[in-house]
């Protein structure tokens, strides 16, 4: 017989894993102020390997629209400053000798609206994990109610599921409500 109280588990750890998953891609997305997060994705070339900025470097905000980026060694500035413009974050970094610093632009209207876009477009992946999620889900409990599972006992694992799927979604709405506010925000 499929154990069906794993099979909610793993939809609920999934739901969770999607929701974690958005959360970690709208940070990415730039809302207007300087963040350190914007330079997650940037990898530089460390002696021939390519490895995270954080790895070569501390990066601190100075202000709302100013990153600086401080190298461990001296000698990177040039292949950090060649890592940031390569990783087409829209910035033109500079250096003072000692460290990168990235003055981040104020984003137009039509820049906001583009990254509002791309925010719904990254929450509705979320939901589509999350509905994958419950999908697997009530084929388990179908295939338990095959195997003998009492019909009452499958109806409510179903109104679990779905009740785990409205939670969830709730969270990415909220989300992405709350990342767009961020964006608008002039």
């Amino acid at each position: 017989m499929i154990d069906t109280a794993s099979a909610i588990q793993t939809c609920e750890e999934h739901m969770r894993k999607a929701v974690d998953h958005l959360d970690i891609e709208l940070q990415k997305i730039r809302a207007g102020a300087a963040n350190p997060g914007m330079l997650d994705t940037v990898r530089v070339d460390y002696y021939g390997q390519m490895v995270p900025l954080s790895q070569v470097a501390s990066v601190n905000t100075g202000d709302a629209r100013t990153l600086f980026v401080k190298p461990w060694e001296k000698k990177m500035i040039e292949a950090i400053e060649k890592a940031i413009i390569g990783a087409n974050l829209g910035f033109n970094p500079s250096n003072n000798g000692e460290s990168v610093i990235i003055h981040v632009p104020m984003l137009t209207e039509e820049r906001r609206k583009a990254l509002s876009k791309s925010a719904h477009a990254e929450g509705e992946h979320a939901k589509v994990g999350i509905r994958s999620s419950r999908q697997k889900a009530m084929e388990a409990i179908k295939a338990a109610k095959k195997d003998g599972l009492p019909e009452d006992a499958a109806k409510g694992l179903e109104g679990d599921v779905e009740k785990l799927t409205g939670v969830y979604n709730k969270k990415v709405d909220a989300l992405i409500d709350a990342k767009e506010k961020d964006i608008m925000k002039v």
